[in-house]
């Protein structure tokens, strides 16, 4: 394993024993990056006292820790987004054609939630289809920074810079939440213990293969935990705009760009369609069609080949 000479975390509390209590998301990644690092250095918001902090409740021991730095409390908001406040956000279906079609996919992906089901949302266009959930269907939301039971954005005045999800989105905590640290997170994804994930891509295979992380040449933050979460066992779908922007086909025979997951995606919708992947990785099946769409229009806009339904019918909202 790669150890680091320097580990710079960022905690809430700290007492003069060095022991650290993180606040809700903001917990993350710090606790395994705390104990990763030859000297770790945290950066406090407080510094309390040997024995003010209830030892139950602290999340990195004073042993991890070398030094601390009290700093202000620093309140940065990445992605404020507020659910009084439309123009907290950039999606707006009733005047964005581009969004219009946008709402249509989440909506027909918000179909394929079941009342208990345990669902992880990826960043982008997944996120939206929290707000579209149908009536009487309860689902719990894991998000991979840290939290379980993620509710809806706050109102203004409610927004909290340690409560986000992992789109940097402000969100609320829902009754019965739990904050938790990155590795958690993952655990409970490796685990299987999600039933469902949603996932934007860049290419998906006839086969259930699936590109989402990197374009060759270009400069990418990382694959994020799409590798876990497909890999889980548990029900991928993939939502996505049909073509790209040049109008080239993203529902391919084989992707060309390095995988993320082999035979991994169960169910994709897009604008113009929903594909069921056949078992085995055994190609697509058209089930739906979108509006105005045919399946002659359909094949037009699909590099792969696919088989077409005997229950053919448009597409759910």
């Amino acid at each position: 394993a790669l150890g680091g000479d320097f580990a710079l975390v960022k905690a809430w509390k700290a007492d003069t024993e060095g022991n650290l209590v993180y606040r809700k998301t903001a917990r993350n990644h710090n606790p395994a990056i705390a104990t990763a690092g030859r000297v770790t250095i945290a950066e406090v918001e407080e510094v309390v006292a040997a024995g003010e902090l209830d030892p139950d409740e602290v999340h990195t021991p004073g042993i991890y820790v070398d030094r601390v730095v009290q700093g202000e409390r620093m309140g940065v908001i990445e992605r404020l987004t507020l659910a009084d406040d439309p123009s907290t956000s950039t999606f707006s279906p009733r005047t964005k054609p581009a969004d219009a079609l946008r709402e249509r996919i989440v909506k027909r992906a918000a179909l394929e939630l079941r009342d208990g089901d345990y669902v992880n949302l990826g960043i982008g266009m997944p996120t939206l289809i929290s707000d579209y959930v149908p009536g009487g269907v309860s689902v719990t939301l894991q998000a991979e920074n840290g939290m379980l039971g993620a509710g809806p954005f706050p109102l203004r005045g409610a927004e909290d810079c340690d409560l986000i999800n992992a789109g940097k989105q402000t969100v609320t905590a829902l009754p019965g939440a739990s904050f938790f640290s990155a590795d958690t997170s993952f655990a409970m994804i490796r685990g299987g213990h999600c039933d469902v994930t949603v996932l934007g891509t860049m290419e998906v295979a006839a086969n259930g293969d699936m590109a989402n992380y990197l374009i060759p040449g270009k400069l990418v933050k990382g694959m994020g935990g799409a590798m876990d979460l497909v890999s889980s066992g548990s029900k991928v779908i993939v939502t996505m705009e049909h073509t790209d922007r040049k109008g080239n086909p993203k529902v391919l025979p084989r992707c060309t760009l390095p995988l993320t997951g082999q035979r991994v995606v169960s169910l994709i919708i897009t604008e113009k369609a929903v594909f069921e992947v056949k078992p085995d990785g055994a190609g697509l099946l058209l089930a739906e069609v979108g509006e105005g769409e045919t399946v002659e229009s359909v094949r037009a806009a699909t590099a792969a080949d696919f088989d077409v339904s005997d229950a053919l019918r448009p597409m759910r909202q």
